[in-house]
């Protein structure tokens, strides 16, 4: 987790989105979702046989 505290006002700022990005992830969030066949549509019985990639280690918190 990062301490926000250990950051200077400088690098701050720098890693805060600007007033365009902000429009741009505003509009975004306007979009519908769009699926096609590269992305399609999820559906309870694929979400059933989905599995992680990556799966989870022993005494993770986030299993």
């Amino acid at each position: 987790m990062v301490n926000r505290n250990e950051y200077t006002g400088e690098q701050m700022q720098e890693l805060a989105f600007t007033p365009q990005e902000l429009e741009e992830l505003a509009r975004a969030r306007e979009m519908p979702i769009t699926f096609d066949e590269d992305c399609p549509e999820t559906t309870p019985e694929r979400a059933v046989k989905f599995h992680r990639v990556n799966p989870p280690r022993g005494g993770s918190r986030y299993a």
